[in-house]
């Protein structure tokens, strides 16, 4: 078990060099040698420099917080009294280190988060990965370790866990559905959970997927709801290309359309207007049929008609089974709610005490 007493003071004659030296054996013997390394550094009281780990930075929004949206995990966990089983059974001065495990084969997802989280519950404590955001995990990796003091640990925990499983899940899906949709792009779509696009889109881009508009603010999408109000496809285009002109707007323009006849009327107005549009929507034109398989024609009809024009995207009946035909109809991109919407957590845990976690993890087939 990975648990100490705190230690004396390192001897202040003790040199950065030395400190180094201490540990240089383990450096190609371990991928946690940099954590051991950091560790004794921190108790020189010489402060390292982080390994950078963020490799795919979160996609950028004006407004969204994502230090805000970490301590309303934390809080909602602490509530008014905190972690009173920690407070109850582990000493403030105890130290310890934790190990990740995968208990699923995955695309690991949330490695810089976590390591946020983290620091967000404590600065002090020392973090080291032997993954990145993206790679690919099998059961039973061992892939990170954190070592500071243990009740720290401990309450960090979960939100940290769970953030990584929910993201794993996300990346895991993406890259399974990107593979398949090649040469088209995969992109997920506004359907995230609430509080959490920023970090449901970041595990999309992790996975291999690109992002699809992140709100409402930074892409014009006319969807069916806004074409019925507006009385038309043509009429919602104009009313658009009229805004942008009085607003001096320029951000893409995307329209949604369901049938061929709204694809023509869509390529009629482009042709005889200055317009702004930059992709149409190919909405529900694959088309399940009885023996599990799906009809393409209509999507090649639209694509071929549109004959690169503008970006394409298909949408909807896209599953793991029909990604590939739809990919390889010529569109541009794919969407796919699901992505976010019914993502299945990546099973990882943190444990303090790893060869009884390993051996519970082999008796139960997940390690």
């Amino acid at each position: 078990m990975s648990i100490t007493t705190p230690a004396s003071s390192f001897p202040n004659l003790l040199s950065l060099r030395r400190a180094k030296k201490s540990v240089s054996l383990l450096h190609s013997a371990s991928p946690y040698s940099s954590l051991r390394l950091n560790r004794v550094i921190a108790m020189a009281g010489i402060v390292a420099l982080p390994v950078e780990s963020m490799e795919i930075k979160p996609p950028s929004h004006p407004t969204y917080d994502l230090k805000a949206v970490i301590d309303l995990a934390l809080s909602e966990d602490a509530g008014d009294r905190g972690d009173i089983t920690c407070l109850a059974t582990i000493p403030m001065e105890m130290k310890a280190e934790a190990t990740f495990i995968a208990k699923e084969d995955g695309i690991i997802a949330g490695i810089s988060l976590a390591e946020m989280i983290f620091h967000q519950v404590d600065a002090s404590l020392q973090v080291e990965w032997s993954q990145k955001d993206g790679n690919q995990i099998q059961k039973g990796t061992q892939f990170g370790k954190v070592y500071g003091c243990a009740r720290n640990i401990i309450v960090a925990e979960r939100v940290v866990l769970n953030f990584m499983q929910r993201m794993s899940g996300i990346a895991t899906l993406t890259k399974v559905m990107a593979d398949a949709a090649k040469p088209a792009c995969i992109l997920e779509t506004r359907k995230t959970a609430p509080a959490l696009r920023l970090v449901d889109k970041w595990a999309v881009l992790i996975g291999g997927g690109k992002n699809h508009r992140i709100g409402l603010f930074d892409m014009v999408m006319i969807k069916d709801n806004h074409i019925s109000v507006a009385g038309g496809v043509s009429n919602a285009l104009k009313s658009v290309d009229k805004y942008f002109d009085q607003n001096n707007i320029t951000v893409p323009v995307e329209v949604e359309t369901r049938t061929l006849e709204e694809v023509k009327e869509v390529l009629k107005y482009a042709s005889e207007n200055k317009s702004y549009l930059t992709r149409i929507m190919l909405d529900n034109m694959v088309v399940p049929i009885q023996n599990g398989d799906i009809d393409v024609s209509m999507l090649k009809g639209a694509v071929q008609l549109i004959n690169g024009r503008f970006e394409t995207e298909a949408s909807g009946n896209v599953t793991l089974e029909t990604v590939k035909k739809i990919g390889e109809t010529g569109v541009t991109f794919i969407s796919s709610g699901a992505l976010t919407h019914s993502v299945k957590a990546l099973d990882i845990s943190l444990k303090i005490d790893t060869e009884l976690a390993l051996q519970v993890g082999r008796r139960t087939n997940r390690a």
